[in-house]
């Protein structure tokens, strides 16, 4: 594909949307016996592919983005992304659409050595917006132009409330905050939307979008990747907003951003409209001028990085990556994205070792180009590509199959919201990333086909959720309701109960809203309750939202309470001192309140987690050695309690500054225990019984010991073992009971005092002193290693041989101080 003739016939195909641009290239390419093209997005790329499969037939098509791979045995024609157009496969024809992307800030590099370097051995299309024709003419001069007019009119159609959105309308937002949130409106409204993003998988969009196209749901909630030529009978766009976050910035939309999503309305020779949601109101004249007239500022300059790498060392590499332009059209590709992962990957030892020939550079830079689909914390991401490239660097050559399969299976699972599904689909579609790399693993069409299956029961799962959550087709009045003077007006008493015109709707828990008993078909009242009450919840929010940390606390269930209302609850995360906070049902919030909700409920959380465990952080760990690290870190995993017999290695190599830090973080070293005495206070019990309840996922929170308690009996009937849980409070089980951690070296002293003088009795106030009766101490004490004869006196008991003589330590011999 790159440079495979001097003089191939170069042609760029320029003009606005709606031009027949991309059809007209497949069309051009299946004149050609061999041909290939490449497309912006994967939803594009899967609906061209299944549209020339529909002509030619499957076998002789293959599809290549970064999550699918359908390569027949001899395919003729193959359609790409841009980013997997493959470099070095001789074809007839080339196309690449949309070359506008060029100045993309992360993609651009890519498109502009496509545009550069990509060429069919008889024909090359170059497909975009007229803005670039400046630009090709420099970069490209033999290339020749040919401007593609319109063929239907855009015009501009005002500014509309939801109520009176006309149908087929495409609503346009640039966050999945705001897509959820104007699906949700329409729905409450109008009855229904289907939802399209970027971030959805090929199987999720194309159901959302046959909803759309067969009439069901009138219309469609999208971010701007319906700007890039996916193709649907949409009449009108309305934009929600005139500003996107661009990764770095929330700034406004271009003219021709701006008029490639307007493009979307009217397709063929059908007109189309745009305009705004009256949230946004009327748009400048400028712009409006711009769209209609299709006249846009040319692109100057496109991002550039140098694709002849430097594989002698991993330096040499970096360097290349970041070889300055060698033209002034060109801007160097920023920092970031699969050079600051290769960057993060060669700072780690064994990577670095690996890496030192041109086959590991090699495939390291393989490595750290897999996309991050999760868009988790950088970290995150070369953690796994650091196990990745290690094991393909491994005796084995190839990624470990249980390994694999385990991380796989993990993520088939089909409970939670949309966001958890969103979420896992983004992780299974990096495995599918990962899979389609035959060379990586043994049976690597199997893996990828696993994959494919778990994303499939994901996608449709998405699918019923979007459907069950976004349409209703019972709609009724509920806007007539709401467009009457003044609104429905509704009161909520001191008990919850909502009122409206004299009748009791239902009852308002937190920002859960309940029918009364026999209303529950009632969908009017409902709607027009939800409705009246949006001002007392949004107030409620406020208020909640507004409250000091101290006004949160937990309840004796274990949820989180803001401002006297119940949040969340706590459930199982990463680690035990970092719960995941779930929202509860809170059906009256939107999901723009639900994402505040949940923001403020994870930085109380984590203010109240800091607090908890703040002794173990009074030192940094700079100042800490390797040894009382570790310590510190079984003392947070055991919420500042820990065996001493499985600190043994640890103990020994504390220096003395290790131990006067530990010191300070109130470590206490007992003969049996090791614990964080200021953990152990009454006060504490409630905050460990809450963590160690979130990493099991015991709901609700099981009893707790009376305030002030030093020994408690562990409760039965928990899914956890009952001395488990007594542990986790900070209770030792000692026979019958569980004496509190502090309490029980303070009692194996007393022991150890008492028996000195051989045989003893307890002393009167014992029982009192440890919680509970005589009986239950002799247990005790007896579980403590003592044996009590028939006089009732305890024996240490002795080992039935003397330990054998330990050696004196280095420089010193018998006889000397």
């Amino acid at each position: 594909m790159r440079d495979l003739r001097p003089n191939p016939t170069i042609t760029a195909v320029l003009g606005p949307t709606n031009t027949g641009k991309t059809h007209r290239a497949i069309r051009r390419m299946l004149a050609h016996r061999t041909g290939v093209i490449g497309l912006p997005l994967r939803l594009l790329a899967r609906e061209v592919y299944e549209r020339v499969c529909a002509e030619v037939g499957s076998a002789q098509v293959a599809l290549l983005t970064g999550e699918e791979k359908k390569v027949p045995e001899k395919p003729r024609y193959w359609v790409c992304t841009t980013e997997s157009m493959p470099a070095s496969l001789p074809v007839d024809f080339v196309a690449i659409d949309e070359v506008q992307l060029a100045a993309h800030r992360e993609r651009g590099h890519t498109f502009t050595d496509r545009i550069l370097h990509a060429r069919g051995f008889h024909e090359t299309y170059l497909l975009g917006s007229d803005t670039m024709q400046p630009l090709l003419e420099e970069l490209v001069p033999t290339a020749t132009f040919e401007q593609q007019p319109r063929l239907s009119k855009l015009s501009y159609g005002g500014v509309h409330r939801i109520a009176d959105l006309p149908a087929r309308t495409a609503v346009v937002a640039f966050s999945v905050t705001a897509v959820y949130e104007l699906a949700e409106q329409i729905r409450a409204r109008r009855g229904g939307a289907a939802v399209v993003m970027g971030a959805l998988s090929p199987r999720t969009r194309n159901a959302q979008v046959a909803m759309y196209q067969s009439g069901e749901v009138p219309f469609l909630v999208a971010t701007d990747a319906i700007g890039m030529g996916l193709n649907m009978d949409v009449e009108h766009v309305a934009f929600a907003s005139l500003s996107k976050f661009d990764g770095r910035q929330q700034r406004a939309l271009t003219s021709a951003e701006a008029a490639q999503i307007a493009g979307r309305a009217g397709r063929y020779k059908r007109d189309g409209s745009f305009g705004a949601l009256s949230g946004v109101g009327p748009l400048p004249a400028e712009l409006i001028a711009d769209i209609e007239g299709h006249r846009f500022p040319p692109v100057r300059r496109v991002v550039w990085r140098n694709h002849e790498l430097d594989f002698t060392d991993l330096d040499a590499l970096v360097r290349s990556l970041r070889k300055p332009p060698p033209r002034r059209c060109y801007v160097s590709l920023e920092d970031g994205g699969d050079l600051d992962t290769l960057v993060r990957l060669s700072e780690r030892k064994e990577v670095r070792r690996l890496a030192q020939d041109e086959a590991g550079l090699r495939l390291l830079w393989e490595v750290a180009s897999v996309p991050d689909f999760r868009d988790s914390l950088p970290e995150a991401h070369v953690n796994l590509l650091a196990q990745v490239f290690v094991q393909l660097r491994g005796p084995r050559g190839q990624l470990d199959p249980e390994w694999v399969r385990s991380r796989v299976e993990q993520l088939d699972r089909l409970d939670g919201e949309l966001e958890n599904l969103m979420t896992r689909i983004a992780w299974i579609r990096t495995w599918t990333y990962i899979t389609h790399r035959s060379a990586w693993m043994a049976e690597a069409t199997t893996w990828a086909e696993r994959a494919r299956v778990v994303e499939d029961r994901l996608s449709d799962a998405l699918h019923a959720q979007l459907t069950a959550r976004f349409v209703n087709q019972r709609v009724i009045a509920l806007g007539q309701l709401e467009a009457e003077p003044g609104g429905l007006q509704v009161e909520v008493d001191a008990l919850g109960a909502v009122w409206a015109a004299g009748h009791q709707l239902g009852t308002l828990d937190g920002f859960d809203f309940t029918l009364s008993a026999g209303k529950d078909d009632e969908a009017a009242v409902l709607r027009a309750a939800r409705a009246g009450l949006r001002p007392v919840v949004a107030a409620r929010l406020e208020a909640v939202l507004s409250a000091p940390d101290s006004a949160w606390a937990f309840d004796d269930q274990g949820l989180l309470r803001g401002a006297g209302f119940a949040v969340a609850r706590l459930r199982p995360g990463p680690a035990l001192d970092q719960p995941q906070v779930t929202l509860l049902r809170h059906d009256l919030l939107d999901s723009a309140g639900r994402g505040r909700l949940h923001d403020r409920a994870v930085a109380v959380v984590r203010a109240w987690v800091g607090r908890v465990l703040a002794p173990l952080d009074r030192v940094d760990e700079v100042h800490l050695l390797n040894a009382a690290r570790a310590i510190r870190y079984q003392l947070r995993e055991g919420l500042g309690l820990c065996w001493r017999k499985a600190l043994g290695g640890e103990l020994k190599s504390l220096t003395p500054l290790d131990k006067k830090n530990l010191a300070r973080m109130d470590v206490r070293v007992g003969t049996t225990l090791v614990y964080v005495e200021s953990l152990l206070k009454p006060d504490g019990v409630k905050d460990r019984a809450l963590l160690y309840a979130a990493s099991k996922d015991l709901h609700p929170l099981p009893p707790l010991p009376p305030a002030g308690a030093v020994s408690i009996k562990p409760p039965e009937g928990l899914s956890v073992r009952p001395g488990d849980w007594a542990f986790a409070l900070g209770f030792v089980p000692v026979g019958p009971r569980a004496l509190r951690a502090d309490l029980v070296e303070r009692l194996l002293m007393q022991l150890r005092q008492l028996g000195q003088a051989g045989p003893f009795r307890t002393p009167q106030a014992m029982p009192s002193q440890v919680g509970c009766s005589r009986a239950e101490l002799h247990e005790m004490i007896v579980a403590l290693g003592y044996h009590l004869d028939a006089d009732g006196l305890f024996h240490a008991k002795r080992p039935s041989r003397p330990p054998p003589r330990r050696p004196p330590p280095p420089g010193r011999g018998p006889g000397r101080g």
